[in-house]
């Protein structure tokens, strides 16, 4: 019979060539099959597999070594303090998304129910943690795929988040007249050509959430250019974007009147998050 740890060290071996993880690529693999958390993994690293937890772990580090995203093959994904469903309809929720949570927290009081609106949510993540950091105000989550915001709905409802609601359609099309207090997103921002295409998990996941045009803008110079009559005065716009991109989103927030512009780096020092506000 094959142990646990027998099974991890010749998982990690084959994964070495394809996985920049290959430790936690194989541990979250088996964790997947067995229903335990990684402490278990080494609280009984002498136990053994049965043979149809060996065969389901060893299809499922085959279509690893294939290059498909762990979050699709174990179906979710660790965000914020969250366990959140993902599906290959959905963008893999990743942690420098977290610091656009982060810079949207800091505009939102904690006793005061402010109205935020997050375009393009995907899987929910961003609506999700904003929604449990601050349950006093509403969260309206915006999405045009019918798969993804299936994936969402489950969420959302899965963490009992009563104070998100949840819009089909492109972007501002299913809102009416409302005005929100934060706008926050993260849009698709890579160019139609860009080489990082073809390489890694970006592989599995939906184009239409990650392609944008031919220099990775059209969706936020489409959001920038219509989010103001969806802004109280004063009211911030946020963005998640790629890390060569702030100059060009600044522009682009100078050319439709905004204000108190702001950028902010990830952990590894690109830019990734900007912001501005709506005037008055």
């Amino acid at each position: 019979m094959t142990t646990i740890q027998q099974t991890l060290g010749e998982a990690q071996k084959q994964l070495t060539k394809t996985s920049d993880t290959p430790q936690a690529d194989a541990e979250l693999l088996l964790c997947h099959v067995l229903y335990c958390e990684r402490a278990y993994l080494y609280t009984w690293p002498d136990k053994s597999l049965s043979p149809s937890q060996l065969t389901d772990f060893e299809a499922l580090l085959q279509r690893r070594i294939d290059g498909e995203p762990v979050a699709y093959l174990c179906g979710h994904k660790a965000f914020w303090e969250f366990k959140l469903k993902v599906s290959a309809a959905t963008l893999i929720p990743r942690p420098e998304t977290e610091l656009l949570v982060e810079q949207a927290l800091q505009r939102i009081p904690t006793d005061q129910p402010y109205q935020i609106l997050d375009l393009g949510t995907g899987s929910g993540a961003i609506a999700a943690a904003i929604a449990q950091e601050r349950p006093g105000s509403q969260v309206t989550a915006v999405e045009q795929s019918t798969d993804a915001l299936a994936i969402a709905q489950h969420n959302i409802r899965t963490h009992k988040l009563d104070n998100v609601t949840l819009l089909q359609g492109d972007w501002f099309a299913p809102l009416q007249q409302q005005l929100f207090d934060i706008i926050v997103s993260n849009p698709p921002y890579i160019a139609a050509h860009d080489p990082h295409l073809d390489q890694g998990d970006v592989r599995h996941e939906p184009h239409s959430a990650l392609i944008s045009g031919d220099d990775g803008l059209d969706a936020i110079r489409y959001i920038i250019a219509h989010a103001l009559p969806f802004l109280k005065q004063g009211g911030w716009l946020l963005f998640e974007h790629g890390h060569d991109q702030a100059d060009a989103v600044k522009h682009l927030f100078l050319k439709h009147g905004f204000t108190d512009l702001c950028h902010y780096t990830d952990l590894a020092g690109h830019g990734r998050v900007s912001g501005a506000r709506c005037p008055g």
